[in-house]
């Protein structure tokens, strides 16, 4: 027998706690002015609420600090690397049949037969992450501190193949959103980012602030891409893109049947369909609670389907990994980004493997394949928080949260995108200032900084000024969401928080007219400028 209440049933609770220490209005000012208004170098410790980032910013569970007391330091094979190689294949390909050989190692197992034959010696290949022999032979995993360096990895080897083999030839990459540290590594390859989605759906605002269905806002637009595809040619387009869930375009989820026929329209013109892999959780928890056919499939299930569709990825596992540090690239063995971008003879053997050379750029970047230039310590939490992030229960709480930000902003007639996605909420920019400030104003990063100075709340301008709206064509600038976002730590912030933000924010609403345009007084043309350009505030001029 049940007993019903109208209330959530807690999940978890805390048992670390940090105080926040109060900081006047008058030293957050003198803080703006020190770090020239960059939003990046504003000091953490005199913030009240900070959501700049989701990434690395998770609360970890109990299991996984544990985890990390079975840290191997090793600097060859540490126990680590087997333990976190095989948590991604029960993750992204075993669906519910896992193996969990972490479990050998939490358990303290000496048993050195069971060790070689279930963890150490184990030879897997044909899928996204081989081992034994075959990860030495096609190496096709690599490990790296975070997702820009798997990007960094990709793009830079990738880059020079391509070079080689037709020097100053211009490529062009398309994605549902490339974020800004992917659209930054492909530009610095010298090919062209596109963002192939759907603006007028992603502006729509649902009657009564809610959808029945989630309308999957995330998904490319599938017409966009073949046409792209058709007008530069096939061979000019080396990988195609879909990044999950969608960051750029306000990290809405992509369902499961366009991930299915982007891929088809990819291999049919044969072109490596890739994953930015970040959310994978969070995307498929959508996919199960809003497409059809899923609703009793486990999110480990969700994924195993959803992995089968693409030839590799890259991830920041400082998302859905549930930790503080990690990121991996992966391709499919045999697959067709192993075969486009690898060299054979005549005979079909293999004079050049296009992992091989990874594995030399990731050693000489990050330090041997083993670890990747993470700790044994970051290897084990990872391992365990991939592990986490499956669970219904903590991603059921997780976009409840970014839901009850969102209607927060909502009910208070601020112009927020809706629904939210899957790990933070956005306002539009260009409808919150009632289309007064122009795209050379970057009011977006003055609205950010404006909440810093006021309240002592840090988010992220994804529009104008991030996303470099002036540096772009025609074609990319109507691509850009104008756009702030507000991120939300897993697993760390409380109803109180997210009530202080819809409170500041309301308030600065109303007195949007105040709020200071901002100009770049220095590096404005620098790759991924917002992490490091200077600026400054400008009164906005009354129309």
């Amino acid at each position: 027998m049940e007993y019903p209440l109208n209330v959530e049933t807690p999940k978890s609770f805390s048992y670390v706690k940090r105080n926040i220490p109060t900081v006047t209005v008058e030293q957050r000012e003198r803080a703006l002015r020190s770090t020239h208004y960059n939003e990046f170098a504003f000091p953490a410790g005199m913030l009240t609420v900070d959501m700049l980032s989701d990434s690395g910013t998770t609360a970890m569970t109990d299991l996984q600090w544990s985890a990390m007391f079975l840290g191997d330091e090793s600097y060859g094979r540490n126990k680590g690397y087997y333990v976190l190689l095989d948590a991604l294949r029960d993750v992204f390909e075993r669906g519910d049949q896992q193996k969990r050989v972490i479990d050998l190692v939490r358990t303290g197992c000496e048993d050195v037969e069971k060790m070689m034959d279930k963890m150490y010696l184990c030879e897997y290949e044909g899928g996204l992450f081989n081992g034994g022999a075959a990860q030495m032979e096609r190496p096709n995993t690599f490990l790296v501190p975070q997702g820009r360096c798997a990007e960094s990895l990709l793009f830079s080897v990738i880059g020079k193949i391509l070079n080689n083999r037709y020097p100053g030839k211009n490529f062009t990459i398309p994605s549902n959103g490339h974020f800004d540290t992917t659209e930054g590594n492909i530009k610095q390859m010298g090919s062209t980012p596109r963002n192939l989605y759907n603006k007028e759906l992603l502006w729509e605002v649902p009657a009564g602030g809610k959808y029945k269905k989630n309308p999957f806002k995330g998904n490319m637009d599938t017409e966009k891409l073949e046409n792209l595809i058709r007008q530069v040619g096939p061979e000019n387009v080396p990988l195609v893109y879909t990044t999950i869930t969608n960051n750029t375009v306000c990290g809405h989820p992509v369902s499961m049947a366009n991930v299915r026929e982007c891929s088809k329209i990819a291999h049919k013109y044969n072109i490596p369909y890739m994953f930015d892999a970040a959310r994978w959780a969070e995307n498929c928890y959508f996919i199960k609670t809003n497409e059809e056919g899923y609703a009793d499939k486990s999110i480990f299930e969700i994924a195993k389907e959803l992995f089968s569709y693409c030839d590799g990825f890259t991830a920041s596992l400082k998302k859905d990994g549930h930790a503080n540090m990690g990121g991996v690239l992966a391709f499919r063995d045999k697959g067709y980004f192993w075969r486009n971008f690898s060299d054979f003879d005549a005979k079909g053997n293999v004079t050049t493997d296009v992992g091989i050379l990874l594995k030399v750029k990731q050693i000489s970047s990050y330090g041997n394949d083993s670890y990747g230039g993470m700790s044994g310590r970051d290897i084990m939490a990872l391992a365990c928080g991939l592990y986490e992030c499956g669970r219904f229960d903590y991603l059921h709480e997780r976009v409840s949260q970014c839901e009850y930000l969102a209607q927060g902003f909502y009910k208070a007639g601020i112009p927020v995108v809706l629904p939210a996605g899957g790990h933070g909420v956005y306002i539009n920019m260009d409808r919150f200032f009632d289309g007064k400030r122009g795209h050379e104003t970057f009011a977006g990063e003055g609205f950010s900084l404006e909440l810093i100075r006021r309240y002592g709340i840090r988010v992220s301008e994804l529009g104008d000024y991030s996303m470099e709206y002036d540096l772009k064509t025609p074609e990319q600038q109507a691509e850009v969401c104008n756009v702030v976002r507000f991120a939300i730590n897993r697993s760390q912030l409380s109803q109180e928080h997210l009530d202080y933000v819809i409170a500041a924010v309301a308030d600065l609403y109303k007195d949007r007219e105040s709020i200071p345009n901002m100009r770049i007084t220095m590096g404005h043309n620098l790759p991924m400028r917002h992490f490091h350009a200077f600026l400054e505030p400008y009164a906005p001029i009354r129309k």
